[in-house]
């Protein structure tokens, strides 16, 4: 009659070897080696039945079920089932995960960013375009993509680079449209990363910008300028070369396609721009305060225009930085 376990439970008492009952390993009383009748007690069992009893087995008896060599157990497994037990494989040489580029559609929920003339929310545009950005990514297959936001909701600015760095991002480019108190001025641009302005008009632009954290009252602090300068000053000069990489390719990749400012890469304390260790950029994508440009970004077209230029900037980045793609 079989042994009930210390804890109680109940055990199936068909087919078990005299004197010993098992589950899941443990044993009531010390392994021996299996002596000749229960071998032959074995060889009465149905395969799927033996195998699983000999698998229970295996920890406790390793010598005596699975690794003798005499004519006893071994050679009546050997000789009855075909199944061999090997370790597990070592997967040499395999390629790394696709780059993961974070895309950051500027503004969002109870911030709308620039207002354009005919009233068009900047958060709208930004999220359309990298929306479609995301898109042209995906389809070369080369890159992972994530989004800081893909709906109509508020994130503080710190919060977008917390994501970018909780997802291990290779890239990250936050997009925007804003505006100016000159309508007369259009075009796209793009800034990396600096303590001090590279000149008044982009010292404005990053006041704006840094000062969306406003939208979500109290419990979220606005970043500083000193602070502003601080954090500019930890980014590794590897993470300021490829930010600075990027915004070339941008640069290169709008000029045949779209408007431009004048001297387009730009520089100022962007807190949204501040990893320390993740290569960022900010693209204007136009002026919302400017007529041409707020109607040019309505339009769907012209937003797979900017998008394409950006997708190219991207491919010519990873082509040319020592971050692989698939």
């Amino acid at each position: 009659m079989a042994q009930k376990p210390d804890n109680g439970d109940k055990l199936p008492t068909d087919r078990l070897l005299p004197g010993k009952s098992f589950r899941q390993g443990c044993t009531a009383k010390a392994a021996a080696p299996l002596a000749a009748e229960a071998t032959s007690g074995l060889l009465g069992l149905s395969l799927p039945r033996r195998t699983a009893l000999i698998a229970s087995l295996a920890p406790l008896l390793p010598q005596a079920a699975l690794a003798r060599t005499g004519t006893g157990a071994h050679t009546s497994l050997s000789t009855h089932s075909h199944n061999t037990l090997h370790a597990p494989a070592i997967i040499r040489g395999a390629a790394p995960p696709p780059p993961l580029v974070m895309l950051d559609p500027g503004h969002g929920g109870k911030d709308p960013g620039a207002v354009g003339y005919s009233g068009t929310y900047e958060k709208h545009v930004s999220e359309a375009a990298a929306a479609e950005l995301e898109r042209q990514l995906l389809a070369t297959g080369r890159y992972r993509v994530a989004l800081t936001r893909s709906s109509d909701r508020f994130i503080p600015l710190e919060g977008r680079v917390e994501m970018a760095q909780a997802h291990k991002a290779s890239l990250f480019i936050s997009m925007h449209a804003d505006a100016l108190h000159d309508s007369a001025v259009r075009g796209a641009s793009v800034y990396t990363l600096a303590g001090a302005a590279s000149d008044s008009q982009t010292a404005m632009i990053a006041q704006s910008e840094n000062s969306a954290d406003l939208f979500g009252g109290p419990h979220v602090h606005a970043t500083s300028p000193e602070v502003q300068q601080i954090l500019a000053s930890l980014v590794s000069e590897e993470t300021r070369r490829g930010s600075t990489h990027i915004a070339n390719q941008v640069v290169s990749s709008f000029q045949s396609r779209i408007s431009l400012l004048s001297h387009p890469h730009r520089h100022a304390a962007f807190v949204v721009l501040k990893a320390a260790d993740i290569p960022s950029v900010l693209v204007e994508m136009g002026f919302m305060s400017n007529r041409s440009d707020e109607a040019a970004l309505r339009q769907a077209g012209h937003r797979a225009m900017v998008a394409g230029a950006m997708r190219d900037a991207v491919d010519r980045y990873f082509a040319t930085t020592r971050i692989g793609v698939g």
